[in-house]
């Protein structure tokens, strides 16, 4: 098969791991004024070229291979090449595979780490590696002596109104075989930091297995401002002699939470996508993976910092249902069932941040477990593969149409400036105006830099 043209690769050429020599300078400082908790107070942004105000981060549970998504493998031995083709994208020199034809046309928007890598091969310890940036401690997922989640730590440093949670997770937590993982709550930042699940009114669902167990926030849109106000005086009543255990505070947060955005917050309003010009809702599909990255933009717009998208079926159950987890005919998922409602639902993203000319504003970062082996197994599938793996990210001051790093002709490992997960996350932080550097305390007083990675130069 014929090469590829080449693209152009950002970055020195060396393999380095996570500590390569940092070449965006950072900008933000870190302001000491104030009182929060846990910790010291916000780094406020002192940095003109800061774009982003708000992040949406979309994991894809179960680890999507990097060779049929963003990295193909055309030059790879014939047993190692897989079945689909490189297309041409947007970008010069930039290809991806034939069955993400939009996102293609976006490349231009997108720049693609193709060179990250981890140690993890399990499914729990690689989404804490990835969603955190840190080895997985192996303990319980809400122990708050995790590490949190990026997406609440980033949530830790935005501004928020009053009723509007700083973070919300859809539509869905990501679980193993009924087992809850751990990173994807707010840790040792504590409870007020832990990510607002909301299920996503619309869509068709995923195939598969996901578990509703968290206490989801479903809005009910028709009930009025009496009855709400009604049912939680006498609510308050009734509960008024109960202790105020850990399990009791979450619950109670979550709660009152609901209650203010029932009665006056913007996101109640941001929820109810029959709102949404039909059009645009068309344009992200009638799945749920879809309607999810439409109230993910909708929620920011409304005033929510952060948001997560889970771009996959909850549960990975053995790999079965629709998951990036695909042990089994690989191939065939991939192509009828993952990519094509992945790749609508983030090209209509992108496409409708920059319609409404909040692209710049937005911070977009797809994030994963792992890539695939370069070997399809007996069964036609792929099986986990940390050694190198590809994430991206669009919009909030990324300059597009970037590749930093290579694998190897045969996706197997790094070939050009290898980088971590901590890396890619200081990436996200640099550009929500976080210095990776900060400081933080954790419930019990100990202090933490909240990233030891380095901001890859990816940034307009």
């Amino acid at each position: 098969m014929l090469g590829l043209p080449t693209a152009t690769v950002r970055g020195s050429g060396e393999i380095r791991g996570s500590s390569f020599t940092r070449r965006g300078i950072l900008r933000t400082s870190v302001a000491l004024a104030g009182a929060a908790a846990p910790g010291l107070a916000a780094p406020s942004s002192s940095s003109s070229d800061v774009t982003a105000k708000s992040c949406i981060v979309i994991y894809l549970w179960g680890g999507i291979a990097h060779q049929e998504s963003f990295d193909p493998k055309p030059e790879a031995l014939a047993e190692l090449r897989g079945e689909f083709e490189p297309i041409p994208t947007s970008a010069p020199g930039v290809y991806y595979s034939e069955h993400i034809p939009l996102l293609a046309q976006h490349a231009d928007k997108i720049a693609v780490v193709r060179s990250l890598h981890h140690h993890t091969g399990a499914h729990g310890p690689a989404m804490y590696t990835s969603i955190t940036a840190q080895k997985s401690p192996q303990g319980k997922a809400k122990d708050r002596k995790n590490w949190p989640s990026l997406t609440a730590m980033v949530s830790r440093f935005c501004d928020f109104d009053p009723g509007t949670p700083p973070a919300i997770a859809m539509p869905y937590l990501n679980y193993d075989n009924g087992a809850l993982i751990q990173g994807q709550f707010g840790g040792w930042l504590g409870v007020d930091y832990d990510p607002i699940m909301m299920k996503t009114p619309a869509g068709k669902p995923y195939g598969g297995v996901s578990r509703y167990t968290n206490h989801e926030l479903e809005l009910k849109l028709g009930l009025g401002r009496g009855r709400v106000e009604t049912r939680q005086t006498l609510r308050e009543r009734l509960e008024r002699e109960v202790g105020a255990d850990a399990d009791f505070q979450r619950f109670d947060r979550f709660r009152q939470m609901a209650s203010d955005m029932l009665l006056s917050s913007p996101v109640k309003e941001a929820y109810d996508l029959d709102q949404e010009d039909p059009r645009i809702r068309m344009m992200y599909g009638d799945h749920v993976g879809g309607q999810s990255m439409l109230l993910a933009r909708r929620l920011t717009e409304a005033g929510v910092p952060v948001v997560q998208v889970n771009a996959g079926a909850g549960d990975l159950a053995g790999g079965n249902g629709d998951n990036w987890d695909t042990h089994r005919g690989h191939f065939p998922k991939m192509k009828n069932r993952l990519l094509p409602v992945f790749d609508r639902a983030l090209a209509a993203l992108l496409t409708d941040l920059e319609q409404r000319g909040s692209l710049e504003e937005t911070l977009v970062c797809v994030l994963t477990d792992f890539g695939r082996t370069p070997k399809i197994n007996n069964n036609g599938g792929r099986d986990h593969f940390p050694a190198v793996f590809t994430q991206v990210l669009a919009g909030g001051g990324i300059q597009g149409g970037l590749v930093h790093g290579s694998s190897d002709r045969n996706g197997a490992r790094p070939q050009s400036d290898a980088c971590a997960p901590a890396d890619f996350h200081a990436t996200v932080l640099q550009g929500m105006g976080i210095d990776p550097r900060t400081e933080l305390q954790d419930l019990e007083g100990r202090p933490f830099m909240i990233c030891d990675g380095r901001p890859l130069p990816l940034f307009a």
